[in-house]
């Protein structure tokens, strides 16, 4: 069976990420998390003092980014979790406050070069699933199954709430809210990289769909494009 590049991009909390670690686990592709890859980035200038509040000192972090390593290693469940430097970070680069600081890092264009090319590198034997903003605009525009998610800012700043708090974290609704419709702003506007959907990406609205509803609809597109399983055409979701 011939092994392709599936492109995964979409607004924050729309779901992507859940769906594209299920067809990863249910195809034996390799799962690639960009967010987290930019996200470690944000955790590594916080740590290092490159913030003074919400402004960010972009020399000393171009300067740091060559010493920066970001990995993936797979936990008991079998799912990829991100490592800063050797370290896991997988629950530190899911925090608010590197939620609040992600999409200023992500803007800068010498991030986003040196991040697409490692990028690039993963998935140039294929057989990937990559989930992101640019992933099929920018970083495989050739990808052979590109799906563009999203969801209204209401519903993923709700399904966002319920994630951080059952890792404990006190926050508002109209926190989250604001941090939702924010990088939603910062990611569509930025010059490098500005998240949009490719003219060839499936859209998928998951805003009235459960999450089993949104795994079994991005599959049915994997056999489809593969012909691993003949499939009726879907409806439109």
């Amino acid at each position: 069976m011939k092994r392709i590049i599936i492109a995964i991009d979409g607004h924050s909390s729309a779901g992507k990420s859940t769906m594209a670690k299920d067809l990863a686990r249910q195809t034996g592709y390799t799962y690639i998390d960009t967010g987290a890859m930019y996200r470690a980035v944000t955790l590594y200038a916080i740590r290092h003092g490159f913030f003074s509040e919400d402004r960010l000192d972009e020399e000393k972090l171009r300067v740091a980014l060559p010493d920066i390593r970001i990995s993936f290693q797979g936990n008991e469940a079998g799912e990829s979790e991100t490592c800063l430097n050797g370290v896991n970070v997988e629950k530190e680069i899911r925090a608010m406050d590197v939620a609040n600081r992600v999409s200023l890092v992500a803007a800068l264009p010498f991030v986003r070069q040196a991040l697409v090319g490692k990028q690039q590198e993963m998935g140039k034997d294929k057989g990937v699933v990559m989930d992101g903003r640019d992933i099929g605009t920018v970083v495989f525009p050739d990808a052979e199954l590109k799906v563009f998610v999203t969801a209204s800012p209401e519903i993923r700043a709700f399904r966002r709430l319920n994630e951080l708090r059952n890792k404990g974290e006190k926050v508002s609704f109209h926190d989250v809210l604001d941090n939702v419709k924010h990088r939603d702003l910062m990611d569509s506007t930025r010059k490098e990289g500005p998240l949009r959907r490719a003219g060839d990406a499936l859209c998928l609205d998951t805003s009235r769909l459960t999450e089993a509803e949104g795994k079994a609809w991005l599959l049915e597109q994997y056999h489809r494009i593969t012909g691993s399983l003949p499939v009726s055409e879907p409806e439109s979701l």
